[in-house]
């Protein structure tokens, strides 16, 4: 079995899809004045102080806590099949579809939410692996069922589901410091490759 696995953000995307979901979600008024509220979580996440996995639950937790779960998978899936596509890159599109032509299994794993993700990758016949949000009694708690799937979770996410030892290639693509070891998994391995 041939396997490629692509993050998302910035490697698919030009654009980091969790900021772009929370401004379709809530408007741009809404969003601008809770990215102020929430700078000085945003400073100390800049500066090391709190980690990627927290700063992203205190942001999706101020904007969407206690939001019914059904309005929150409506809105996923509408941010997901109207506005993704605007931020893709087609050079990326074109190396999952030449995938696709051979044959290979293609997997976006992502730090990234899977509700919003998830339509997408249906709908161009991707699997994916992604970070997972928590719905209680029906609302959204803010925190995450899963780890931020960033960094080694990557890797342990996908070894969760694939066995790599049956893996005769594998391909990796990523581009950032959250990609190091998803990209180490790789035979061949493609760094920030898609940009213009």
């Amino acid at each position: 079995m041939h396997i490629a696995f692509f993050d998302f953000d910035g490697t698919i995307t030009t654009d980091d899809s969790l900021i772009q979901f929370i401004r379709f979600a809530v408007g741009e008024f809404t969003f601008v004045s809770g990215m102020v509220v929430l700078s000085p979580m945003l400073m100390a996440y800049k500066l090391k102080i709190i980690t990627n996995y927290r700063a992203k639950e205190l942001m999706l937790s101020y904007f969407f806590k206690g939001m019914s779960e059904e309005k929150f998978m409506q809105v996923s899936k509408a941010y997901s099949l109207s506005q993704i596509d605007t931020i893709v890159r087609p050079k990326a599109m074109e190396k999952i579809a030449w995938h696709k032509e051979q044959g290979h299994t293609v997997v976006v794993v992502s730090a990234s939410i899977e509700c919003w993700l998830k339509p997408w990758c249906d709908k161009n016949e991707i699997e994916l692996i992604a970070t997972k949000l928590e719905m209680k009694e029906g609302r959204v708690s803010g925190r995450f069922v899963t780890k931020n799937c960033y960094g080694i979770e990557k890797v342990n996410r996908i070894k969760e589901v694939y066995r790599l030892t049956d893996c005769t290639h594998i391909y990796a693509y990523g581009d950032s410091r959250g990609d190091k070891e998803l990209l180490a998994l790789g035979d061949e391995r493609f760094y920030k490759p898609f940009r213009d």
